[in-house]
């Protein structure tokens, strides 16, 4: 950061700032004492100031705007030199994003005994590549040695481009695949000394794989490496990272936290003082925080504050979202289970899949001990499933083609049900090899379970199961947009 002198007028603001800081750290000391619901309802947006500087709006408000004036040439240095809050460029800070990253950081470090902070981005693939990337600069002591990191093979398939292609391929960083996330032996064997991270999606999306979090946490700590999760489909209501050892916590926001389908969202969420024998001290002291006024001010993925607002809004009853949607989706899936067209169903909550033990150790809806309704720990296991269709692909597109109900698109965490074909889809870029070592055959369908009453879901799969040996009916238009939307163009 650039050194500053320290004239009377730019003291004079970082006095000011001094105390507004301390303001913050008693409403984040108060906040800390809340329930899950409470935080996801408030974040750090109290009543003081919205009296105080919003005019009463007990909405956070959102500031459309791109950049901040200052009251004079000794704000601006105080700011611009970091040396105070500021929002001086919305590329950088806003103060709607602000208000989306302290509750996310609240809702990630929920029961965990240190400080969060939250760095906001456009995406969850931006979020991932934020995540990731600061730790694999050059080495200046060893600037010839072939970075390397370890990661889940069953992952996202934006995330395994981002691996496999732009980091590999195009950078020569080797990704080091592990097949089997629950075999710890197999993550050990993948560490040397050039290893920077180790990265875990867990559940993962479609294929449902699962590890021993706080084990390899451990192993990571063990080698003086950062653990990076990806968290998205179980979401903070569900599983917390930090809790069990993780540095840095991944969310696509716009999945399972948001439902709408209204706002794209990433976030990283790290705990302060995370553990790396890589990079400076201030990436380890604060991480997002060093993300977002260093290395994000000047590549730009981040979050817009219209986004931010409508993620925001989004996620306040994310606990009793989470509760609808896992029991729900426990209930299709124990019904697709019994249909002798299914070859398989991959849901965590099924005593019959191999990891169900291992996720039922750390997948539990937050709070149930404190809620009148349960009164005691209570495993959810989240929305995403999938399974798959006997007889190979045709059968496989049939089931899909007839669904009525369910949503034919790539997009999951929605109040609505929605389904696609990973291997034509999500996962179609990494090509046969790379399905084949995630284990994604062409057979298999992922659904997210929404809001509806999982009666009329298993209504309209019952009825697209039974189009394997009929015709499918189809409601296509008559002719296409040039933009790719279905729409019927009258007086064609």
């Amino acid at each position: 950061m650039p050194d500053t002198s320290s004239s009377a007028g730019v003291g004079r603001y970082v006095a000011a700032a001094e105390r507004a800081t301390a303001r913050r750290a008693a409403d984040l000391a108060a906040m800390r004492r809340c329930r899950f619901d409470t935080l996801a309802v408030h974040g750090l947006y109290t009543m003081q100031e919205a009296l105080d500087f919003n005019q009463g709006s007990i909405i956070e408000p959102i500031f459309m705007s791109t950049s901040q004036a200052y009251r004079d040439s000794d704000e601006m240095e105080a700011a611009l030199s970091y040396r105070i809050p500021t929002w001086c460029y919305s590329r950088i800070a806003n103060p709607s994003t602000y208000y989306l990253e302290n509750t996310l950081a609240l809702l990630d470090g929920y029961g965990f005994q240190g400080e969060t902070s939250c760095c906001a981005t456009s995406s969850g693939m931006a979020a991932i590549h934020t995540a990731t990337e600061p730790f694999l600069a050059v080495d200046p002591k060893r600037p010839g040695a072939r970075l390397n990191f370890v990661a889940t093979c069953q992952v996202y398939g934006g995330t395994f481009q981002l691996f496999n292609v732009r980091y590999m391929q195009e950078r020569g960083v080797e990704c080091r695949w592990i097949r089997n996330s629950a075999d710890l032996d197999e993550w050990a064997s993948k560490i040397d000394e050039n290893t920077r991270f180790l990265y875990g999606e867990m559940p993962s999306n479609p294929g449902q794989a699962f590890f021993d979090l706080a084990a390899v946490a451990r192993l990571a700590h063990a080698h003086g490496l950062p653990l990076i999760v990806d968290s998205t489909v179980a979401s903070p209501a569900l599983l917390r990272p930090l809790c069990h050892g993780a540095d840095v916590v991944v969310q696509s926001v716009t999945k399972s936290m948001t439902s709408s389908g209204f706002g794209i969202c990433g976030a990283v969420i790290a705990r302060h003082g995370l553990t790396s024998r890589f990079g400076g001290d201030e990436l380890r002291a604060n991480f997002a925080g060093y993300l977002k006024l260093l290395p994000n001010r000047d590549l730009g993925p981040n979050l817009s504050p219209m986004n931010a607002i409508l993620s925001l809004n989004d996620l306040r009853t994310l606990r009793s979202k989470m509760d609808l949607l896992s029991r729900s989706t426990m209930q299709v899936a124990a019904w697709l289970e019994r249909q002798p067209v299914i070859e398989g169903v991959d849901y965590l909550g099924l005593p019959s899949h191999p990891l169900h033990a291992l996720a039922s150790r750390y997948l539990f809806l937050v709070d149930a001990e404190h809620d009148a309704q349960y009164g005691q720990p209570v495993n959810r296991y989240g929305h995403l499933m999938s399974f798959r269709v006997k007889g190979g692909p045709a059968p496989t597109r049939k089931v899909f083609d007839a669904m009525q109900r369910i949503w034919r698109a790539t997009d999951l965490g929605r109040i609505k049900s929605v389904a696609t074909i990973p291997a034509i889809s999500t996962h179609s870029q990494q090509g046969e090899e790379g399905r084949c070592l995630a284990g994604i055959p062409s057979n298999l369908i992922r659904l997210c379970v929404g809001g509806e009453h999982p009666d009329d879901i298993i209504a309209d799969l019952d009825q697209a199961l039974r189009a394997i040996d009929g015709k499918v009916q189809r409601a296509v238009p008559a002719a296409f947009s040039a933009g790719g939307a279905s729409r019927e163009q009258p007086g064609r």
